[in-house]
């Protein structure tokens, strides 16, 4: 019987991710970061699976308020974008952390508590522009910062964000490290810096809380390396099956544009999984596919709803077989860097009409 294409999402798997960030980082509080779906495998299902971390980070409200719904009363960190008074109440009754970069944004959480009356005051987390340049307080507007936080917070916190941890090369993360240890950290505080490349590569970056992402879904958060190097295992895998498996003579081409010409008299299978289900168009000729848990290469050009693969002359794959296109036993390390691009990208693109099935 054919399969239909799916992602399986392994709740295990990333229940043991979560173990491996403690193993790394012992002495640290984990705030696992489930923005944009949990990385495109479902909020809930990543929640679940992720219930004894110590916190969650989103990247919106209303991602917040989903974790909220699904009756989750703990911390959540709503990481970027609040952009109004309106924001900030929503904030402030949900009972959420707010991650402030801006000082017009604490303009919104003065005007908020003005607004409803003296409420009880939050605790916040002010994000520090360590050396990324792209969000963040500078070290010089911080201690004016925190003393107008002192009248409207319980407690204020400190962040930063890594630009270049994933290249251990680089000396750009030694530097921003740096510059957060020259921060005067007020009595109570605490810090966060370590996304999950700082979790395995920068220990000294662990402070009082990790805030992981890509490895908790078990890909690698290090350029050039696979998750397996880090005792991760992956979450998602994404399945399909053959819809087609046809004779294919030498000189013959295949797919638009006709980009792949066969050498070879050979056999292809058209997979039923194309871009509109969030395979990337740009993987090339030559990325690996498994079929019937076999090596294969993708040839040809991508399609909304297809692609095709070289099952070889004495292929014995028939229609309905199995295909895995990444997850369990094929890396989507290799996938992302065959197209040019990153695991994140590649599992936040899976579309919605492909259906994810937690097990």
């Amino acid at each position: 019987m054919a399969t239909e294409t799916h992602a399986q999402i392994n709740t295990e798997a990333i229940a043991h991710n979560l173990d491996r960030v403690r193993e790394y980082a012992p002495g640290a509080k984990v705030m696992a970061i489930v923005k944009a779906d949990a990385y495109g495998h479902g909020l809930s299902t990543a929640v679940t699976a992720l219930s004894s971390a110590d916190a969650f980070g989103v990247a919106t409200i209303d991602e917040a308020l989903n974790i909220r719904r699904l009756g989750y009363a703990g911390r959540i960190a709503v990481l970027s974008r609040i952009q109004s008074a309106a924001d900030m109440r929503s904030v402030l009754d949900a009972h959420l952390w707010p991650v402030l970069h801006d000082t017009a944004q604490i303009d919104l959480l003065e005007q908020a508590l003005a607004e409803t009356q003296g409420g009880a005051p939050p605790r916040v987390w002010v994000k520090l522009d360590t050396g990324m340049h792209r969000l963040g307080l500078r070290g010089s507007q911080l201690d004016a910062a925190i003393e107008r936080l002192g009248n409207c917070s319980r407690r204020v916190d400190l962040m930063t964000h890594f630009a270049s941890a994933d290249d251990p090369s680089l000396e750009t993360t030694s530097e921003q490290i740096s510059n957060f240890d020259t921060v005067d950290v007020a009595r109570g505080s605490r810090r966060s810096a370590a996304n999950s490349a700082g979790i395995v590569a920068w220990p000294t970056s662990h402070y009082d809380w990790v805030r992981p992402g890509i490895m908790l879904y078990g890909c690698s958060p290090i350029l050039g390396e696979t998750a397996q190097t880090f005792g991760l295992k992956p979450a998602m895998t994404l399945h399909s099956s053959l819809v087609s498996v046809r004779d294919h003579k030498a000189g013959e081409s295949v797919g638009y544009a006709g980009t792949w010409t066969s050498s070879r008299d050979t056999t292809i299978g058209v997979v039923a999984c194309g871009y509109a289900d969030g395979y990337p168009r740009h993987a090339p000729s030559g990325t690996p596919v498994l079929v019937n848990a076999e090596r294969v290469e993708l040839v040809g050009r991508v399609s909304m709803d297809t692609l095709t693969v070289d099952l070889g002359p004495d292929a014995k794959a028939r229609v309905g077989d199995p295909v895995v296109l990444w997850g369990d036993g094929l890396p989507i390390e290799e996938i992302a860097s065959a197209s040019g691009t990153i695991g994140y990208e590649l599992m936040c693109r899976v579309t919605g009409r492909v259906p994810r099935r937690a097990i």
